[in-house]
């Protein structure tokens, strides 16, 4: 036989669509050509296969060798084409049985001596794999990740021979076994002390999905604080899990199949480009805001990053995915992060603090606070400014605040009533479903009303304090939005405008 087909799979984004290996052998002058929009890596892929072949003891056919990677206007990249190229090659010049390769999907880089070498981006293909209701064969290093994907039936092998004995059928590969793994909650809210109001909030964005912005002076505890909101989160789905794990996986940062089911914590340093936030690249991969998917992104010192950068965060906030365009392709990364942002309140930090140690000018104050536009600021649901705290509270021997898993339980219960509700968590309602959901007593709806004109806030804010309003009422088991709840809720965008004014 002269012609074998090898099936595998490309890294699109966060898909892996199905790529036939179709080997062709034919007489004339020896030589190898690939073809089916091959990059670099790829058409090098032809030595390493040669010496990997020869290696394992098999025999390189002096003849024509074709490659086709189809489809041919999939562009092709990496070394994960590897293994199944070079079981084309034995398979067509007949040293191993084609039939076998029917049932498998096979990824993997050849070293010179046949070693099997891991590649990125296994997961999203052992759960296509699993769809197609085919077979695969990985690298040992690659197992542990193929096998987060229960549906499939994956091996893992260490060499070239290995494979080939497998499918010869005089060796059997072990089956890929997932490490154990547990949900890791992270640092417990019990270690903040006071701040209550900010424990509060931290609550409530929990609850709702909602975003923070705290704002205050160095060593106030902003950090702390932001660290404990993934322990406050329900435990991830297996799905949602997956999501954040496939997203990992073609990162080229690798994936930890112990920690899959944690909830990702990303915080990028604020000298982070644009493209590091959101992704790209020549061929594009994930940025922050996608690793930070099912999870918490935190924006430290929110001023400081380039306005380029934050602006590209607008359309994700609203709508949950990311889509890089490039002119040989397209590829959208989901991204529905919560995000949480802090901030000084000034250049110096102590604006406001009751030393009265700030020296800033006014106009200092506000220059530095317009580093932030006003539509990214209309998207942060909570805008929470965080004290410094006397000394008296931050003693060793202060009472403990609560534990992350009695507010847990709390955001439990209310996340439920959300999704009974409207299928959805408050803060991801359109605006019909916050009109359903959200409707205001004619006297708190004349407050609301109220308060949107004193503080000169848009239609965009005033829908999400209705959401904010909701998720209190949530949080308090309550039916109907009443009046302290939107209080509260509105209380949490009085610094969303007038911190300018206030400077000036």
């Amino acid at each position: 036989m002269t012609l074998a087909l090898v099936h595998t799979r490309a890294r699109t984004g966060v898909r892996a669509p199905s790529v036939n290996a179709e080997v062709f052998l034919a007489g004339g002058v020896p030589r190898m050509s690939i073809v089916g929009l091959p990059e670099a890596a790829v058409r090098e892929s032809k030595d390493r296969v040669r010496a990997a072949i020869q290696c394992a003891q098999y025999e390189f056919p002096a003849r024509v060798i074709t490659v086709n990677l189809a489809p041919a206007d999939l562009p092709k990249d990496g070394g994960r084409f590897d293994l199944p190229i070079a079981l084309g090659i034995l398979a067509a010049s007949g040293q191993i049985p084609l039939e076998a390769l029917r049932d498998f999907e096979f990824l993997g880089e050849l070293g010179l001596t046949g070693e099997l070498r891991p590649v990125d981006g296994v997961l999203p293909a052992a759960l296509a794999a699993a769809a197609q209701g085919r077979k695969l064969i990985v690298p040992a290093g690659n197992g542990a990740e193929a096998a987060l994907a229960a549906e499939v039936e994956a091996f893992t092998a260490r060499t070239l021979l290995e494979v080939c004995g497998h499918l010869s059928g005089y060796k059997t590969l072990p089956r890929a076994i997932a490490p154990p793994c547990g949900y890791d909650h992270g640092p417990d809210l019990r270690d903040v002390r006071g701040q209550t109001r900010a424990r509060r909030a931290l609550e409530i964005a929990a609850a709702g999905g909602h975003h923070l912005l705290l704002v205050g002076p160095p060593g106030c505890g902003k950090t702390l604080l932001a660290s404990r909101l993934p322990g406050l989160l329900p435990d991830a789905s297996e799905a949602e899990a997956l999501e954040a794990a496939a997203i990992a996986s073609i990162s080229g940062r690798g994936l930890d199949p112990t920690r899959w089911l944690t909830r990702p914590f990303r915080s990028p340093h604020h000298t982070a480009s644009a493209v590091a936030l959101v992704g790209g690249g020549a061929e594009p991969r994930p940025g922050e805001i996608s690793l930070a998917h099912q999870g918490v992104l935190f924006l430290d010192e929110l001023p400081e990053w380039d306005r380029k950068a934050l602006e590209v965060l607008r359309e994700p906030l609203e709508s949950g995915v990311v889509t890089i365009s490039r002119a040989a392709r397209q590829s959208e990364f989901p991204a529905r992060f919560q995000l949480v942002a802090a901030m000084n309140p000034c250049p110096c930090g102590w604006a406001g603090d009751p030393s009265g140690r700030c020296r800033c000018h006014p106009d200092a104050i506000l220059r530095y606070r317009s580093k932030i536009s006003g539509p990214l600021l209309e998207r942060i649901d909570l805008h929470l400014e965080v004290p410094r705290l006397p000394p008296a509270e931050l003693r060793p021997d202060a009472p403990p605040g609560e534990s992350s898993d009695a507010v847990r339980e709390r955001v439990v219960q209310a996340r439920a009533r959300q999704q009974q509700r409207a299928g959805c968590i408050n803060a991801r309602l359109d605006q019909s479903q916050t009109n359903a959901v959200c409707r205001l007593a004619p006297e708190d709806q004349a407050m609301l009303e109220n308060a949107i004109d004193l503080l000169q806030l848009s239609a965009r804010s005033m829908h999400r304090i209705l959401r904010v309003a909701r998720t209190i009422a949530d949080l308090a088991g309550s039916t109907d939005i009443l009046g302290p709840h939107v209080a509260e809720a509105i209380g949490y965008r009085r610094g969303e405008r007038p911190a300018a004014h206030r400077a000036a």
